[in-house]
């Protein structure tokens, strides 16, 4: 069992463990020490968000990396998937993104990703975590008034702007008014120059929220997290079309003119039927996760197309989309994945590709969404103190075996745990709303018992 990793990197509250100083320049020295049998002096590129920790964090990181004997180079407020990009792009021997995606400005993170631009494999990461608990803990880390900051190399940025307006290179915008929320995060660095070169190239009308981070407000009321702020927006604003990233800008969602919400599941269904029409859908297979709806199966298989499921994470995603050779895959929340273009989920990419459909197909986002048919579905988070087993908790197994009975045919019920937070996931989807939000409260209670903080 990882340790400090979870499905997206080790995170927490920025200054306490594990992302105190001395374990973020383990983390440096540890990551070195990974490396070195590849190369004789790793080169790694950092990046970062906009919290007010990023910057102490990313410095503290490099000076482990130093110590190990790696380069380091920083592209400085990057979304995370341009770090991934990059350091395949610029055969980098890692990227490092400090982030805590969609958590609040107190949290934070380190991401790390290979030389592919690919997430790191759980067996490096166990590595890692084997070298930083074994020798880097330590090592004394320096004082944080003490380090010299990372200089900024702003030519990345713009490769990696470069790079997104090269994948839809006959987008044009002309009649589009858009809405786009930026959540004061990572988008907000590189949005505002994506959308003005759109505009050049064929005019639109864009208005970008929330692009002014002051290392507090990143996910405040805005994002990914709040969609429904950017769907009010869109309707107030006479808008086609809304678009809202999370703070490191690797996932994105959408909404109509309509003020409705269109989550990674309605993404998947447009990019799915896309490259179907265009025979670019290897396989006929499309893969989600547990946690998307019964509709999008439903929706899909009346379009022939098989759809998979992984478990939740973008990285086992990717890993079921290697094994079956699919061209797409993705998450209900926003993390889409073309392998054609890219390594790794990214908000922006996935935001120019729904826009080139758009243009193309002549069709509004409620009309190639109008057949997603939403089995109702809730979720319902638990605070926990432990990540205990459930199926070893007889009170809560029970609940589960009941719902799942009653349920058998007409449902599904998915309990897990947070990769990134303390917190118990129910979710349960139903024809019956009214069975489905007493079989979770049940089953959510039966967990707090055992297991509340």
């Amino acid at each position: 069992m990882r340790q400090l990793f979870g499905t997206d990197g080790i995170r927490g509250v920025a200054g306490t463990a594990p992302l105190d100083a001395q374990t973020v320049y383990a983390v440096g020295l540890a990551l070195a020490h990974q490396l070195r049998p590849e190369a004789i002096v790793p080169n790694v590129i950092l990046g970062r968000d906009t919290r007010e920790s990023s910057p102490w964090i990313t410095n503290m990181l490099a000076a482990g990396l130093r110590a190990g004997g790696a380069e380091v180079v920083s592209a400085g407020i990057v979304p995370t998937p341009a770090i991934a990009y990059l350091a395949k792009a610029k055969g980098f021997s890692a990227g490092v993104v400090v982030s805590a995606s969609h958590n609040p400005w107190e949290d934070n993170g380190i991401k790390v990703f290979g030389g592919d631009g690919k997430k790191l494999p759980d067996k490096t990461e166990l590595e890692i975590e084997d070298v930083i608990f074994r020798h880097a803990m330590g090592a004394s880390a320096p004082d944080i008034t003490s380090l010299k900051p990372v200089e900024d190399d702003r030519s990345l940025a713009a490769e990696y702007v470069s790079f997104l307006l090269a994948a839809v290179p006959e987008l044009k915008i002309t009649d589009q008014v858009i809405v786009a929320d930026c959540a004061n995060g990572a988008a907000a660095a590189i949005a505002p120059r994506v959308f003005a070169e759109l505009h050049r190239r064929g005019g639109g009308n864009i208005t970008l929220l929330n692009v002014a981070p002051n290392g507090r407000n990143i996910n405040e009321n805005c994002g990914a997290l709040h969609p429904t702020a950017v769907a009010a927006a869109t309707a107030e604003r006479g808008a086609q079309i809304g678009i809202t990233f999370d703070g490191d800008a690797d996932r994105c969602l959408f909404s109509g003119a309509s003020n409705n919400v269109i989550n990674g599941d309605g993404i998947l269904l447009m990019a799915a039927r896309d490259l179907q029409a265009r025979g670019l859908l290897t396989g006929g297979v499309v893969v989600a996760t547990t946690m998307s709806n019964m509709g999008l199966e439903a929706a899909l298989k009346r379009s022939g197309i098989t759809m998979l499921r992984s478990t939740v994470g973008d990285r086992y995603v990717l890993e079921l989309m290697g094994r079956k050779n699919a061209a797409l895959g993705g998450e209900q929340s926003g993390h889409i994945l073309f392998p054609h273009l890219a390594t790794t989920g990214d908000g922006l990419l996935t935001a120019l590709v729904v826009l080139d459909l758009i243009a193309r197909t002549g069709k509004t986002i409620e009309e190639l969404t109008s057949d997603l048919k939403v089995f109702p579905q809730v979720i319902v988070n638990v605070k926990v103190r432990e990540k205990k087993p459930l199926e070893e908790i007889p009170s809560v197994a029970e609940r589960i075996r009941a719902a799942e009975a009653e349920l058998d045919g007409s449902g599904r019920v998915v309990i897990r745990y947070s990769g990134t937070e303390a917190l118990a996931r129910v979710m349960i989807e139903a024809e019956d709303e009214g069975r489905m939000r007493f079989h979770a409260e049940a089953i959510a209670e039966a967990i707090r018992a055992e297991l509340s903080v």
